[in-house]
């Protein structure tokens, strides 16, 4: 099999893997949102296939969000909504391979600086994407749970804890991630 088709195929099956885990993902809720449970797939098209797979995984995770999970949001502005989860997932992923391929001669060092820039990356252009076009419904989701700061309100009440157990899942699962790049690189050879 040559190297394009070869990516064609592992960004399908990434692709399917996502759509899948995430739509599983709808009824595990931390904090207010929905666990993202794709950031390691994203991670691993990332490192096999390069910045342009793991952009489009990060586009087909936006999208499922978007379709599943942000109705909150596109009562309140979809074009926004819509910017914000395309773009997200977008740039977790192209921001991921950057940081993958910088360091690619460290496989551990790679993909767990990958694993660690991909939720930072994707929650904070949420939270971008938040002030932006939600900062209003935001303050008073803030003051409504007992926040008298909207910025206490994003980091601790908003996201915290989300974001901590994303970044928790992305450590665990990159040995398992630096496992899979072995046998697949040891299988090209």
């Amino acid at each position: 099999m040559n190297e394009k088709t070869r990516k064609i195929v592992g960004t399908g099956i990434l692709t399917a893997i996502i759509i899948v885990l995430q739509s599983l993902a709808i009824s595990l809720k931390f904090g207010q949102f929905t666990i993202t449970l794709v950031l390691a797939p994203i991670i691993i098209g990332a490192a096999l296939y390069g910045w342009k797979s793991a952009t489009w995984l990060g586009f087909v995770f936006g999208a499922v969000v978007l379709f599943t999970d942000a109705a909150a949001f596109l009562a309140i502005n979809v074009p926004g909504t819509i910017i914000t989860c395309l773009l997200k997932g977008m740039l977790a992923g192209f921001a991921a391979s950057v940081v993958y391929k910088a360091l690619e001669k460290n496989d551990k060092l790679a993909v767990v600086t990958a694993g660690i820039v991909c939720p930072v990356v994707n929650t904070g252009v949420f939270l971008i994407g938040c002030m932006l076009f939600f900062l209003d419904t935001v303050k008073s989701w803030g003051e409504g749970a007992g926040y008298e700061n909207v910025g206490a309100y994003f980091l601790f009440g908003f996201v915290g804890l989300n974001f901590v157990v994303e970044l928790v899942i992305n450590l665990v699962l990159s040995s398992a991630i630096v496992q899979i790049l072995k046998a697949v690189k040891k299988n090209k050879a």
